[in-house]
């Protein structure tokens, strides 16, 4: 049995109509594959090589096909990416013989009789017109979807296949990933739920909706949604940190200084952090207010706990926390995980000790630097105690300080602070020997001594870690030499740099690996660069420009 081009007019016009509503896609994109259909099937019957043309009117249904010449000249034609086709194509002079006002891009349009759908030539128009929807329903899947990342999104489980969720959107269909759900959570066939899209990707199969249960922004978009502030925006959400199903942690400040932002967030009786907490599997989350303050922010992060002091260092971002001894357990948290949460809210590293625990470590270090005083100075314990206790920590300080600083010193005058610094300067000479014989027994090579700012102890601790030649230091980058953060197993773990301990800044680190690679003339000098401020260390006798600052 065949189907002819001529089949009822209005049943065409009803399957379009019909497949249009089912796919969610124009009515005019239907059409357009069927008319793609028929001009494949067409253009079989009577040859690919001609420019046969389908049309089906969207309002009567009625279907035409046409044969269509197009009037060319040299001017459009080229041997290799546009040459003559006798089936397509009409010369002007030829066009004009028979139509006077015949000019290039004139088409002349020739009807072609009705053809039968044979079985095969009907198996193929329904794969085109199969196609060209799928790619339209693609098409408006991702258009419809892409601007919609940052939603919660309502849907239905449709099937779970290798711990993934797929949910039922309705429109489409997206997917939760193991990573993505909630741990423990078990969401069965037909369950509704809801999640947070956080991708939508164009892929071959169509677009790919992700969609997360897990990710801190489905926490504070779900109290966007419980609590109105926050969604007018008088309450603001500045961060949120999650161990998913079982604690959170909140940031938020009002810009009304009249609304609670944490009141306001937690609700009567704890009516709106409660509906949050229930679709998270009864995830506990901490809500805390947000300072502008790094300090102050840390220690409202790690409530519960009590903090006694805050050390920061803003340079790394790291930030020493001093707590009670009862306290300590609470700011840890079982396994860690209230530190943890705070240093992803506040974007800190937060290493946490108790008051004993400095104590101790202060008193070390000040042995420690008193311990140094008596070696380098050859000075008893006590005068040893006295510069340690006035805030010296180096033996190069003191060498290279005013002499007037240290002559002002209780107990000290003129004569004694030359002293002082003339047995200093004799010690950092031995020592810079020492370095410097230490750097050729390690076979750092000369060239490295050139780079400006790289000093003695920086050379010893280069080769320490097999950086002896100048291009190899030069292959370098500034966090190689500093250290750096990454992520491991979802821990943020710092990776020692080879200069660890001098305590460059960004700025000297790069400035150090730029110089290198200057003296390597890989890259030529920067007009007008100043050379580096060398850091300097202990150990460094040469001529120092630094400036300490004044301790009257």
């Amino acid at each position: 049995m065949s189907t002819g081009i001529s089949a009822n007019r209005l049943e065409i016009l009803q399957i379009a109509d019909a497949v249009a509503r089912e796919k969610s896609i124009e009515k005019e994109i239907v059409i357009q594959a069927m008319e793609h259909a028929l001009q494949k099937a067409a253009r079989s019957r009577y040859g690919a090589e001609h420019d046969i043309r389908a049309t089906i009117d969207p309002k009567t249904g009625e279907m035409e096909l046409k044969r269509v010449m197009t009037v060319v000249d040299e001017s459009v034609l080229d041997p290799e990416t546009r040459p003559f086709n006798p089936s397509t194509d009409i010369m002007i002079n030829v066009a004009q013989k028979s139509d006077p006002e015949a000019f290039v891009g004139k088409e002349y349009v020739e009807g072609l009789p009705p053809i039968e759908f044979g079985r095969v030539a009907a198996q193929t128009a329904k794969q085109v017109i199969n196609h060209e929807v799928r790619e339209a329903e693609r098409e408006r899947q991702y258009g419809e979807y892409k601007d919609r990342v940052g939603e919660i999104i309502n849907g239905v489980v449709k099937r779970v296949e290798f711990y993934n969720v797929i949910v039922d959107l309705g429109r489409a269909e997206g997917v939760i990933r193991k990573s993505e759900s909630i741990p423990r959570e078990n969401l069965r066939v037909g369950d509704r739920t809801r999640a947070y899209i956080y991708d939508v990707r164009r892929e071959t199969k169509g677009p790919q909706i992700f969609l997360s249960r897990a990710k801190p922004e489905f926490m504070a978009r779900l109290f966007a949604q419980e609590v109105p502030e926050v969604y007018e925006g008088v309450i603001e959400i500045k961060a949120a940190a999650r161990d998913p199903g079982s604690r959170a942690k909140i940031a938020v400040l009002s810009h009304d200084s009249s609304i609670d932002p944490v009141g306001a967030c937690v609700g009567m009786r704890g009516a709106r952090v409660q509906a949050v907490v229930g679709e998270l599997q009864g995830e506990k989350i901490d809500i805390i207010p947000w300072s502008p303050d790094p300090a102050t922010f840390i220690v409202n992060a790690l409530q519960p706990a009590e903090v006694s002091k805050v050390v920061l260092d803003p340079e790394e971002a790291r930030v020493e926390v001093v707590v009670g001894e009862a306290q300590l357990s609470l700011a840890i948290g079982r396994r860690g995980q209230n530190v943890r949460l705070a240093s992803q809210l506040t974007g800190w590293s937060i290493d946490i000790m108790t008051e004993a625990e400095e104590s101790e470590r202060r008193q070390k270090e000040f042995a420690t630097r008193t311990e140094l005083f008596v070696k380098a100075l050859e000075v008893d314990e006590m005068f040893a105690q006295l510069l340690a206790s006035e805030g010296f920590e180096t033996v190069e300080e003191i060498a290279y300080v005013e002499q007037m600083d240290l002559a002002s010193i209780e107990g000290l005058n003129d004569e004694i602070a030359d002293e002082l610094q003339a047995r200093a300067r004799e010690y950092l000479d031995k020592l810079a020997a020492e370095l410097e014989a230490k750097r050729v027994e390690l076979g750092v090579e000369d060239q490295l001594k050139d780079v400006p700012g790289l000093t003695a102890q920086m050379l010893v601790a280069l080769g320490e870690k097999g950086v002896k030649t100048l291009e190899d230091f030069a292959g370098l980058v500034g966090d190689d030499l500093r250290g750096y953060f990454e992520t491991k197993n979802g821990e943020r773990v710092r990776e020692p740099g080879v200069l660890e301990g001098f305590e460059l800044t960004q700025e000297q680190a790069d400035a150090l690996v730029l110089n290198a690679r200057i003296a390597a003339g890989w890259i030529d000098a920067p007009p007008e660069e100043e050379p580096v401020e060398e850091v300097r260390t202990e150990g460094d006798a040469d001529d120092v420009a630094s400036v300490f600052p004044d301790r009257g």
